[in-house]
C-alpha cells in the first residue's frame, strides 16, 4: 500500500458534479412529482418524512462510495480513480409507485397504506441484496438475460411509458417540445449551451412556456402563483424520524409485494453485478460484495426512516471516469441532496415546474429500457422478449377497467363478466395473464429463450417452477395461497411435458425461425 493520500478532489469533478447531481436532482423532482400528483399524498409527508429519509438515504450511498473510491486510490497509488455513481433505482421508482403504492393507495382510499407498503416492499428488497451477494451469479447463471430485460421492459411500457406520453400529448406545447430537446440530445447527440444538461434544458424550457402563457393570462401548463408563494410554507429543517412501525403496517400487504420485491431484488443484484463489471473495465475494480450489501444496508435505513424507494448502484461509471470525475463529485453530490431534502427546498422547485415538462424524462428512460431488453441480448431472442411483454400489458389493461369501474362507482363483480365479454373485453384472461406480471414475464420469456436455443429441458424446468408459482400464486393469481389457480398450473405442467418430450424426440437440427421464405413457404425442417 503506497503512503501517498489521494486527492479529495480533482478538476475534473466540478464536470461529474454538475452532470451526476443534475440527474439525482431530476430524480428527486420525478419522484415528488410521483408522490403528490399520482398517489396524491399529503405535502407533509412527502416534504417532512419521505424526502429527508430519501436524502439521508443518497447521502450515505455517495458518501460511501466515495470511501470505497479513496480506499482504492491508496492501495494503488493511482489518481485516476473514479467513485461508483448511485441513486435511486429509476426503474424501481415507478416499478414500487404504480404497481405497489399506486393500486394499494387506490384500494384502500389511503395514500398513507400506499406510503406503508412501499416502505415493506423495500424492506424486503433490502435483505434480498443483502443475501443476494451468495446467490446472485447462480441466479444470472440460469436465467437468460431476454427473460430479465424483457419483463422489464413490460413495466416500462406499461407501467412507465404509457403515463407520461397522455399527459405529453394533454398539453402538448410543453410536452412535445421538451421530448424534442431530449431526444435530440440523448438519442441524437445534440449539445446544449456549453454542455448543460439536456433533462435541465427542458426543465427550463418547460417552465418559460408555462410561466409565460400564466403571465399572459393563459395558464397554459396548470402553473399558479399562489401556488409557488405556498410551497415557501415547506421551507424548514426537517430531519427523517423512524418510521419502523409504518414499515409493519405495510406487511399486511405483503402477498402482493413478494410477487414483485424478490424478482426485482434478484434483477437489482444482477444489474449490480453488471455495472461493478462496467467499473472493472473502466480501471477500477471494487469489491461486488461490498456494493450489493451496502445498497442492500443504506436501502434498510432508508425506508425504517421513511423512503419508500431502494438505493442502486447507477451505470455510466466510464462516462463519469471519462469527464474527469474522481472522488469528490460523489460525496458533493450526497452534501448537496441532504441540504435539499433537509431544509424544504424541493418543495419550491416542484411548484416551480410544471410537470408536464417532466412527463419527457419519464417517458425517455421507458423507451430506453424498452429497447434495452433488444439491444442487449440476441436477435433470435426476440420473440421471447414479446412473450415477456404480454403479462404486463394485460395488467395494465385490467388496472384501467378497474379505475374507470371505479371511477363511476361500481365494480367488475356488478358489472358482470359475461357483459364485458360481450363488448370484447376479456376481463377474466387480462386477470389471470396479468397476475404476478413480473414473474410471470420471466417464466414466459425464459421459456421462449430455450425453446428458441432448442434447450428443451431447461424449458421444461422453467416451466416445472411456473407450475409451481401459480400453484402458490406468485403469478397468474391476485394472491399468495394455496391452489390460487389451479389449471393453470397443471397447463404449465403439460407444457414441462411437452418439452420434456421435445428433448427426446425433437430433430436434431433447428427449425429455421423465419417464417416464409423468397417464395411464400415455409421451409422443411432439416433431418
Amino acid at each position: 500500500m503506497t503512503n501517498k493520500k489521494p486527492a479529495l478532489w480533482a478538476p475534473g469533478d466540478w464536470n461529474a458534479f454538475f452532470g451526476f447531481g443534475t440527474n439525482i436532482l431530476v430524480n428527486l423532482l420525478v419522484l415528488s412529482t410521483l408522490l403528490r400528483f399520482v398517489l396524491k399524498m399529503p405535502d407533509d409527508l412527502v416534504f417532512r418524512r419521505i424526502l429527508p429519509a430519501t436524502g439521508l438515504m443518497l447521502f450515505l450511498s455517495t458518501i460511501y462510495y466515495a470511501w470505497l473510491a479513496y480506499r482504492l486510490a491508496s492501495r494503488t497509488g493511482r489518481s485516476d480513480v473514479c467513485a461508483l455513481p448511485s441513486g435511486i433505482s429509476v426503474p424501481h421508482m415507478f416499478v414500487v409507485t404504480f404497481v405497489i403504492m399506486l393500486p394499494i393507495a387506490v384500494k384502500t382510499g389511503d395514500p398513507v397504506k400506499g406510503w406503508e407498503a412501499g416502505l415493506t416492499w423495500v424492506f424486503v428488497q433490502s435483505f434480498v441484496l443483502m443475501a443476494g451477494g451468495f446467490i446472485a451469479p447462480l441466479i444470472r447463471s440460469i436465467t437468460p438475460r431476454a427473460a430479465l430485460l424483457g419483463t422489464l421492459a413490460g413495466v416500462s411500457i406499461a407501467f412507465i411509458s404509457m403515463r407520461p406520453a397522455l399527459e405529453m400529448f394533454m398539453t402538448p406545447i410543453i410536452g412535445i417540445t421538451c421530448f424534442a430537446i431530449i431526444l435530440a440530445s440523448w438519442f441524437g447527440g445534440v449539445r446544449y449551451f456549453r454542455g448543460m444538461p439536456a433533462g435541465l434544458v427542458a426543465i427550463g424550457v418547460g417552465c418559460v412556456i408555462a410561466w409565460g402563457s400564466t403571465a399572459l393570462g393563459f395558464g397554459y401548463g396548470g402553473m399558479k402563483v399562489e401556488n409557488l408563494w405556498q410551497s415557501f410554507s415547506s421551507f424548514g429543517f426537517s430531519i427523517p424520524l423512524p418510521a419502523v412501525n409504518h414499515v409493519f403496517s405495510g406487511f399486511q400487504f405483503l402477498g402482493i409485494i413478494l410477487v414483485t420485491a424478490i424478482p426485482f431484488g434478484i434483477y437489482d443484484l444482477v444489474e449490480a453485478m453488471d455495472n461493478v463489471e462496467s467499473a472493472s473495465v473502466a480501471g477500477d475494480s471494487f469489491p461486488t460484495t461490498r456494493v450489493l450489501t451496502a445498497d442492500g444496508i443504506v436501502s434498510l435505513i432508508g425506508c425504517l426512516m421513511g423512503n419508500p424507494f431502494i438505493n442502486a448502484v447507477y451505470i455510466g461509471h466510464p462516462g463519469w471516469k471519462a469527464m474527469g470525475g474522481r472522488i469528490g463529485y460523489s460525496a458533493a453530490t450526497g452534501v448537496m441532496v441532504i441540504l435539499l431534502s433537509w431544509f424544504g427546498i424541493i418543495s419550491v422547485m416542484v411548484a416551480l415546474i410544471p410537470v408536464v415538462a417532466i412527463s419527457p424524462i419519464l417517458l425517455y428512460i421507458g423507451m430506453l429500457i424498452g429497447a434495452q431488453a433488444f439491444q442487449e441480448t440476441p436477435k433470435s431472442h426476440a420473440p421471447a422478449i414479446i412473450l415477456a411483454l404480454t403479462p404486463h400489458l394485460a395488467a395494465w389493461g385490467k388496472m384501467q377497467i378497474d379505475n374507470s369501474l371505479a371511477a363511476v362507482g361500481t365494480n367488475v363483480g356488478t358489472v358482470g363478466l359475461d357483459k364485458l365479454g360481450q363488448t370484447g373485453v376479456l376481463y377474466r384472461g387480462l386477470e389471470v395473464l396479468g397476475g404476478g406480471a413480473i414473474l410471470a414475464g420471466l417464466v414466459l420469456g425464459a421459456i421462449g429463450v430455450f425453446i428458441i436455443d432448442r434447450k428443451f429441458l431447461k424449458a421444461a424446468a422453467f416451466a416445472l417452477a411456473g407450475a409451481v408459482l401459480t400453484f402458490f400464486g406468485f403469478m397468474h393469481g391476485e394472491k399468495i395461497g394455496i391452489g390460487q389457480t389451479p389449471v393453470v398450473a397443471i397447463s404449465y405442467l403439460a407444457v414441462a411435458g411437452v418439452m420434456l418430450g421435445c428433448s427426446k424426440f425433437a430433430l436434431s437440427k433447428p427449425v429455421p425461425i423465419t417464417i416464409l421464405e423468397s417464395h411464400g413457404e415455409i421451409p422443411e425442417p432439416a433431418n
